[in-house]
């Protein structure tokens, strides 16, 4: 009966919860298909919705042990780490490494929070006491720190001082977010066309994607507004809460979305000449076998840390996002067994279509 019972527990928490969770579901009178198909989901995802109690439970262990500024209370991005968690358990084949790298990016995550939060509040209007404790974004800081000091070392670039203002006085129509996105979105929907001929057949499908990329240029900053509105009150009341409840709480920042600062002009401008910039790396790089796609809609969450390093110079934004997204394209090819790896034993699992990879792929 000791070794049945060792050989159980030996059996890990992976294979263990969709077991418990399948015999639960049958209890409570779920049909077993379904309780089966829910037991195997939780079982995919427990790595990733258990980091993020353990993500909670360390940010505030770092508080206490005043390790960290930062109080996180940006749930929803919690995903980044339960994803770092996923994909490590995946690669090693172990759900502690899993545990362990998603803990250690966290940790990284808030102590760069809190070396950023300064610079950030400066150059953002109304972010006062907010930091960024997003992995996405924070891990591009240490690339464009290097970077920035770089070029300010190269004759010519280091005079190049242009942000969104002086884009469009320098540029007047041409330097509008609004106009580059049309021109952009244009060109984009010229480059999918094999032939003038079909460029002169697609002119409403080409004018129509110009039209539409040029309104996201000029409604993001609308709705990031909106995001302001909505979410400050909560940012405050949190901090208001906090200075009450303890003591030496003074001079903690609240972590929130980098969605706040999205619709900068600088971040709009830049990110929209990256789009096809890109796309033409992808294809032309020797070794490269990623094509983003749907994640060029990220586009824009790569610079709201990048810009308070550069103090919003453009031409400096745009070389480092360039460097940036070079080094990022070798590093999904390499990491990319990995994310198939992921689909497939989801898929096999759960026969959930949304991760079926295509043939050949």
């Amino acid at each position: 009966m000791e070794q049945v019972f060792s050989y159980i527990i030996g059996l890990g928490a992976a294979v263990m919860m969709p077991i418990i969770f399948t015999i639960l579901g049958v209890c409570i009178g779920i049909k077993f298909s379904k309780a089966l198909k829910s037991g195997l989901l939780v079982g995919v995802g427990f790595v990733g919705a258990f980091i993020i109690p353990v993500c909670l439970g360390v940010n505030i262990l770092m508080l206490l042990t005043k390790t960290t500024r930062t109080v996180n209370i940006d749930l929803w991005n919690y995903w980044h780490f339960a994803f770092i968690g996923a994909v490590v358990y995946f690669a090693s084949d172990n759900i502690w490494w899993g545990f362990f790298a998603a803990v250690i990016c966290y940790i990284i995550t808030l102590i760069l929070a809190d070396y950023t939060a300064d610079r950030f509040q400066k150059f953002y209007d109304k972010m006062d006491g907010i930091s960024i404790p997003q992995p996405f974004c924070q891990g591009f800081v240490p690339f464009a720190e290097v970077l920035n000091k770089g070029l300010d070392k190269i004759p010519g670039i280091n005079k190049l001082d242009i942000d969104a203002e002086g884009m469009k006085k320098k540029f007047g129509l041409l330097g509008e977010p609004l106009f580059l996105g049309i021109l952009v979105g244009m060109i984009i929907g010229s480059l999918t066309c094999e032939s003038f001929k079909e460029i002169v057949d697609k002119i409403p499908y080409i004018l129509g994607l110009g039209i539409k990329m040029g309104a996201v240029m000029e409604l993001i900053p609308r709705i990031t507004s909106l995001f302001i509105e909505g979410l400050k009150p909560i940012s405050e009341a949190t901090r208001e809460l906090i200075n009450k409840k303890f003591k030496g709480a003074a001079g903690l920042n609240i972590g929130m979305s980098p969605a706040l600062v999205i619709g900068h002009p600088a971040t709009l401008v830049v990110s929209l000449l990256l789009i096809p910039a890109t796309l033409v790396l992808a294809v032309v790089l020797p070794g490269n076998e990623f094509l983003p796609l749907a994640s060029l809609a990220g586009m824009f969450y790569v610079f709201p840390l990048i810009l308070p390093i550069t103090k919003g110079n453009i031409p400096k934004t745009f070389i480092i996002g360039l460097v940036l997204i070079l080094i990022g394209l070798y590093l999904v090819t390499d990491l990319a067994p990995f994310f198939t790896q992921a689909a497939q034993d989801v898929f096999a699992k759960t026969g959930d279509a949304a991760v079926a990879i295509p043939q050949g792929f």
